[in-house]
């Protein structure tokens, strides 16, 4: 049989959503907020890829302290995707300056945004605020243990004669002018000097995510803010949520409309929800539930997508929701991530052979949990060798880790797993 000829990564990356052959693995870190690794594992990385050298690894995503894979990082590891994300960050942080940072756990010297603004508190931990603002509560603290922040509850007290949805709904706003203009210059320039299939991040369109509902990027806040209060709210306040995702969509799908035609088939994979809707050992809201409150908005946003471009919809979901994939798969989603294995009912083998036809899988490659950050080598090893094997059988399939990996995991294994990926591609 004549070798199939070798594509660039962007026609891999069609020919996996395609469902076509291709000449060898696609894979990806770092393209989403979901695939990326910590700041600090991403620098002895790049040591242990290209060499000690004065570079400073960027934080290019404060909140979870994840690293930039630079354009040098990228091509020695022969990555295929590359990610374009909103204007500012999950502190309300434009990514246009750059200043010293020392990630305090374990000395790593990195680079933030200009406008990241922190003091320590009284038991000498990081605290950060929203758009920079130290007149306003910190919106999020760093431990001194921690490689990243954790939000700060700052939900005040609820009176429940005074609740009104649209107090959740102040960050929802159609997309400006200058937002499709940024987004369309990044765009353009990944599509003109580099060969990478391109992922976009579409904010704004992630129904109930609880990594966004502390907002904070806000510098106040107002509506049920607090995380446990939230997922409360799910059940006992069910029409509120409700008329705040039925705002939501409205708002989202006039920003789809704004912005399709501005990026056209550019753009190969757009990533609209990081809801998670798993734990360890099962769902955590019913079949039913996610058809009555989440199913008929996110249908709404994904058929309008479908409906005016030829992106793939990608969708982030931790845990075991292999109960849900079905009503998810008709909602319109294309692609799962980070197919988290270790939980219930998660079996690759399971996935594949039952989902395969109509999902395509992005990540699953490792555990991130317990074989990555504490397995050894050959471990690592073996067990990314096992889930290629498995994932990548006809196609479909973009390696990716677990989800993040974290800051603390050992070079050495992040080394071991991509020599299985390596020997994949041969």
């Amino acid at each position: 049989m004549k070798p199939m000829a070798k594509l660039s990564s962007r026609q891999r990356l069609q020919a996996v959503l395609d469902r076509r052959p291709v000449d060898r693995l696609c894979v990806d870190i770092g393209a989403g907020g979901q695939t990326g690794m910590g700041c600090c594992a991403v620098h002895r990385l790049r040591e242990a890829i290209l060499g000690k050298s004065d570079h400073k690894v960027k934080v290019t995503e404060p909140y979870q302290m994840l690293g930039e894979i630079d354009e040098e990082l990228r091509k020695a590891l022969e990555l295929d995707v590359v990610g374009v994300h909103s204007p500012c960050d999950m502190f309300g942080l434009r990514q246009d300056g750059w200043k010293p940072f020392t990630v305090p756990v374990d000395g790593t010297e990195v680079l933030v945004p200009e406008q990241l603004n922190y003091t320590k508190d009284a038991n000498g931990d990081l605290v950060v605020y929203p758009q920079g603002d130290t007149t306003v509560p910190p919106c999020a603290k760093m431990p001194k243990d921690s490689y990243f922040w954790d939000a700060v509850n700052r939900q005040g007290p609820i009176d429940e004669s005074k609740l009104d949805p649209m107090d959740n709904c102040e960050e929802f706003g159609v997309m400006s002018d200058a937002d499709v203009e940024y987004f369309r210059n990044k765009v353009d320039w990944y599509y003109e000097n580099t060969d990478a299939g391109i992922y976009l991040t579409f904010p704004g369109l992630a129904f109930g995510d609880i990594a966004l509902v502390p907002a904070t990027w806000m510098k106040h806040t107002k509506g049920i803010r607090d995380v446990e209060e939230w997922y409360i709210s799910t059940a006992m306040r069910r029409d509120y949520v409700y008329k705040v995702f039925e705002k939501q969509c409205e708002v989202g799908l006039k920003s789809i409309e704004k912005l399709a035609p501005a990026l056209g088939d550019k753009v190969q994979v757009v990533f609209v929800s990081g809801t998670d809707f798993g734990t360890q050992r099962g769902p955590f809201i019913s079949p039913q539930a996610y058809r009555d409150l989440y199913k008929p908005f996110q249908k709404a946003v994904n058929d309008k997508i479908h409906g005016l471009t030829n992106w793939k919809v990608f969708m982030h979901c931790c845990g075991s929701i292999y109960k849900l994939l079905p009503d998810i798969i008709e909602a319109g989603f294309d692609i799962l991530n980070p197919v988290q294995c270790s939980a219930a009912d998660m079996e690759p083998e399971r996935l594949k052979r039952e989902f395969g036809d109509a999902l395509i899988f992005w990540g699953g490659g490792v555990d991130t949990q317990k074989t990555l950050p504490f397995g050894t080598p050959e471990e690592v090893y073996n067990e990314v060798s096992e889930r290629i094997r498995i994932f990548n059988s006809n196609g479909g399939f973009v390696f990716n880790s677990t989800h993040n990996i974290l800051s603390n995991v050992p070079t050495e294994n992040i080394l071991a797993m991509l020599k299985a990926v390596n020997d994949a591609r041969k």
